[in-house]
């Protein structure tokens, strides 16, 4: 597994603290509907640059997750900053992730509300198995395997997904993909002068 327990941690995580707002994809971009490539170089200043920016864009947007694609870089790449039902905080980052489900007899959908950075303002319920595991590497190319429960088990097959190209609103009838569409078009325009201000105010 990622990462060891500690009894506190900032509320802007290091990696953000070097990082620059990126742009975020909209619904609709092409790059968010093609699977993403694969990482082949490791330890590269311009991985540890793409991954600090994406996790001060996801705290700017307040977002629990963000995938490569996201911020416009077809890579198999995603971050985390979740909570999972227990509410432990769980931080990090995985390349070229495997996700692995529960066999079908094991496994417990949850259909719960779900929104999306490249949804702006929409949410809608999305089953999802209510454990999951992910084994890819970090920046450095060392293995990773992540287990998450709970909120934290939706945040990893939903980031997952983007790196196949799909995002949420795949996963809906055609009915519940108009309705989040439409909140979307309500929506994003206070959305966007949310995470504009956020980014005015930490100076990015």
């Amino acid at each position: 597994m990622q990462g060891r327990p500690v009894d506190s941690y900032p509320a802007l995580a290091p990696e953000a603290g070097r990082g620059s707002v990126r742009r975020i994809t909209v619904a609709g971009e092409e790059v968010l509907s093609r699977p993403c490539r694969e990482v082949t170089e490791f330890g590269t200043p311009g991985l540890s640059a793409l991954i600090d920016d994406m996790f001060l864009t996801m705290h700017v947007a307040d977002g629990a997750g963000l995938a490569a694609n996201q911020v416009g870089v077809d890579l198999r790449l995603f971050v985390y900053d979740c909570p999972d039902d227990d509410g432990i905080r769980h931080v990090g980052h995985i390349v070229n992730p495997v996700l692995d489900l529960p066999a079908p007899g094991s496994r417990r959908l949850v259909d719960d509300f779900e929104g999306c950075l490249s949804v702006p303002g929409a949410t809608m319920p999305v089953p999802r198995t209510d454990r999951a595991v992910v084994s890819g590497l970090d920046k450095d190319g060392n293995a990773l395997r992540i287990e998450g429960t709970g909120y934290f088990a939706r945040c990893l097959q939903h980031e997952t997904d983007h790196l196949f190209g799909h995002t949420y609103l795949d996963r809906l009838s055609k009915r519940d993909r108009k309705d989040a569409l439409r909140q979307m078009a309500d929506r994003q325009e206070d959305v966007h002068a949310q995470r504009a201000a956020k980014a005015a105010l930490l100076g990015s």
